[in-house]
């Protein structure tokens, strides 16, 4: 990883108040996040029909069965081709717990939950059960979990974290596009995973080798991009501003729940409702110079 990527932002003394139920008033300093610098110039993005096929070939190994392959998961991955971007810059980790928590305080904004009956409503293989870990109780970050990917927050939530950042910071914010995201994960050769062609489980948290849920961000640092971006591939699955309809976005990166892992690959896309609230799903955002 090059590290010198890596802008650390001085500090805007951006008075806090803590208001929301559990949280005793106090005032806090806020600092602009680490962000990484992706360069102005092509990259080569989407899958050719090699790089599916072997996709497909990690996700059977895994699970034992073609069900991917079936249900053409990666077939509808953008043709390889080189496409230009101007500069921006992008958060180096996912938003944390901690990180959220700070907006939350200062907006009152609701914080990440999901009630039953909503989560039974979005016919996911999670039981609700699974969802108590990550949900915020009186409001409070998951015990243990302050440095963990913020989760169960729709894109609305992610977006009205960018406006009060980009407020408290005066740095414009937002999500990611695709495409932004897709080189900043991969980086400007086309490279199938962060890290090179070759699927190494020791460099992400995926089920193929990780606990089954999340961890801290940035515990992989061998497994960054070329341009330094940390939890790139599994972890959590990031929304972006891309749009499939105008009801849904597209999420990238994999997840803790995956293995194979053919969908942790940075040309993998698929679409989710934006106000999906899942414990699979988080966010990073981004801002041009």
């Amino acid at each position: 990883m090059n590290m010198r990527a890596i802008i650390s932002r001085p500090a805007f003394r951006i008075i806090v108040i803590l208001a929301i139920t559990g949280l005793q008033a106090n005032a806090e300093e806020i600092t602009a996040p680490a962000t990484i610098v992706i360069p102005a110039g092509p990259f080569i993005t989407g899958s050719s029909q090699a790089e599916r096929e072997a996709a497909y070939r990690l996700d059977e190994a895994a699970y034992g069965h073609s069900r991917t392959r079936k249900s053409g998961w990666y077939d509808r991955e953008a043709k390889q081709r080189s496409m230009e971007l101007p500069a921006f810059e992008i958060m180096a980790s996912p938003v944390n717990n901690s990180d959220y928590a700070r907006f939350l305080a200062a907006t009152g904004h609701r914080a990440p939950d999901v009630d039953i009956k909503t989560w039974k409503s979005y016919g996911l293989v999670h039981p609700y059960s699974r969802t108590r870990r990550h949900a915020w109780i009186s409001g409070k970050v998951p015990r243990g979990r302050e440095q963990h990917p913020v989760v169960l927050v729709s894109v609305s939530d992610a977006e009205a974290y960018a406006e009060w950042l980009s407020r408290e910071t005066g740095i414009q914010w937002r999500l990611p596009s695709e495409k932004q995201w897709e080189k900043a994960a991969r980086g400007a050769t086309g490279q199938r995973f962060p890290w090179g062609n070759v699927f190494k489980p020791v460099l992400l948290n995926s089920h193929d080798q990780g606990p089954f849920d999340t961890m801290p961000v940035g515990s992989y640092p061998k497994g960054a991009s070329p341009y330094g971006m940390l939890d790139a591939a599994g972890q959590v699955f990031e929304w972006t501003s891309t749009q499939t309809r105008p009801d849904r976005r597209l999420v990238k990166g994999g997840s803790w729940d995956d293995k194979g892992c053919g969908v942790c690959r940075p040309a993998a896309r698929h679409g989710r409702p934006a106000e999906l609230k899942h414990i699979l799903i988080g966010f990073r955002l981004a801002r041009v110079p």
